[in-house]
């Protein structure tokens, strides 16, 4: 079929139809600051294929390839090896090309990779269920909030303030639709985190607390005593993991009564990707099971007695819920989750473990040497692969700096709170098993010179 724009007299009606005079009334809610008023300056109206082949490249060759120089960066986003195998197995026709299985029968393959990604899941959180996957980690926190308050009937959310600030926002944003009060805080440049705070402003109205583990600025805490107290307050725990490569060394939120577990998957199978595509975790208590957003797979037998797999409950908003839908952005991100799935699997519980002991013992020499370095000190008294350095003076500089010197020495917090400066000189520098002992001296030496 031919593609056929609209005229003007069809998009009048359409306008009319839902009630607007003009086009420009369904982007209100984008800041008039942050709409163009015209062509892209600079820009040619026009240009041939292959100028525009030229070009691009050009500006691609400006950027700093990760594997090529010492790479420190984290906070949510990690560079692990992931092995070819991965690459190869996903990239099978079977696989590239499956979307949804509504037809079991066709779509066998599919639905039994994604059972084994729920076991795994579910196994790596500590949870009794996991669902099919969901968008990325910042949306899963988001429909974890949102669930909560659907258990509990309740609708104010304690954030933690070692919560990514980027789901932060991202569930700020959600809440403007929903009613939602979400409490939230700044971290501290200090080897403490906030469940002492956390406990303390629990009452009856709270609906859940929200909890990363490791937090951002990489410490660890006992998720224990914050459950009990969210408990007794008959309120539930939502801790986020967005490192699921720790999960292989510290214990697993739900082993300690968290009640939701969700997280970023990215860590595992799916590489950087310049941010994206990434996969969203999801796991919690079996009783709260029917409120979980998603999909779930589920194993059954067919009319031979033989061994097959459905989708057990599908509660999103394109299924027979509809408007009753938990959820209209639980995206199952299928081929992320089998690249996840993949990579679990081609490691096993002892890869995992000797993964994870690799990293952390790789960050704890780099921890080490950097505390060498005259101003600088480590923030952190527990950390996996991730840890706070305060450099005494504004971070974001410093690290422009050694970019341009060909070390991406981590994450500035003042990119991630802007205008704080309680937290200009924090740097979160993260050390996977792609660092070496060269990388951890460039990143000292540089940072010696600079802040000579």
């Amino acid at each position: 079929m031919r593609y056929l724009p609209l005229t003007s007299p069809d998009r009048e009606a359409m306008l009319a139809t839902i009630g607007v005079h003009h086009i420009d009334e369904l982007f209100v809610d984008v800041p008039e600051a942050a709409r163009l008023d015209g062509p892209i300056a600079g820009l040619p109206l026009h240009a041939s294929e292959l100028s525009v082949e030229r070009h691009m490249t050009a500006l691609a060759r400006k950027n700093m390839v990760a594997g090529e120089v010492p790479f420190f960066l984290g906070c949510g986003a990690y560079r692990h090896h992931v092995p070819a195998s991965v690459d190869h197995l996903i990239q099978r026709g079977e696989f590239l090309t499956a979307y949804t299985p509504y037809q079991p029968e066709i779509a066998q393959g599919t639905l039994q990779m994604l059972f084994e990604f729920q076991t795994q899941v579910a196994r790596l959180l500590g949870t009794d269920v996991a669902n099919a996957s969901m968008y990325d980690g910042s949306t899963s926190c988001w429909e974890a909030i949102g669930m909560a308050r659907r258990i509990t009937k309740r609708a104010k959310a304690i954030l933690s303030s070692g919560l990514h600030p980027h789901y932060v926002s991202v569930a700020k944003t959600m809440a403007k639709y929903t009613g939602d009060a979400l409490e939230t805080a700044l971290p501290t440049l200090s080897a403490d985190a906030d469940v002492d705070a956390l406990v303390a402003a629990i009452d009856d109205d709270t609906s859940c607390v929200v909890v990363q583990y490791p937090d951002i600025l990489g410490r660890i805490a006992d998720l224990q005593p914050l459950a009990d107290a969210c408990h007794a307050k008959k309120a539930l725990l939502i801790a986020v993991v967005t490192e699921p490569v720790a999960m292989g060394a510290v214990k697993a939120p739900g082993e300690m009564d968290a009640d939701i577990v969700v997280g970023e998957g990215q860590s595992l199978g799916v590489g950087l990707q310049f941010g994206g595509p990434y996969v969203g975790l999801f796991g919690c208590k079996d009783k709260y099971v029917r409120q979980m957003p998603g999909r779930l797979c589920g194993e059954t037998v067919d009319a031979d007695g033989k061994r097959g797999f459905v989708l057990t409950l599908s509660t999103r908003e394109q299924h027979i819920r509809r408007e009753k839908a938990t959820s209209n952005i639980c995206t199952n991100s299928g081929l992320c989750a089998l690249a996840f799935s993949i990579h679990m699997t081609l490691l096993g519980e002892a890869g995992l473990r000797r993964l994870a002991g690799i990293n952390h013992a790789q960050a704890c020499r780099a921890a080490e040497r950097l505390a060498q370095v005259p101003g600088v000190r480590v923030v952190n008294d527990t950390f996996f692969n991730e840890f706070t350095l305060d450099l005494g003076k504004e971070a974001r500089p410093i690290v422009r700096t050694l970019a341009d010197r060909g070390v991406l020495a981590g994450v500035s917090l003042g990119r991630l709170y802007p205008g704080e400066a309680s937290l200009a000189n924090g740097l979160v520098v993260a050390v996977t098993e792609t660092v070496t002992d060269e990388d951890i001296e460039a990143l000292a030496t540089a940072l010696e010179e600079v802040l000579a």
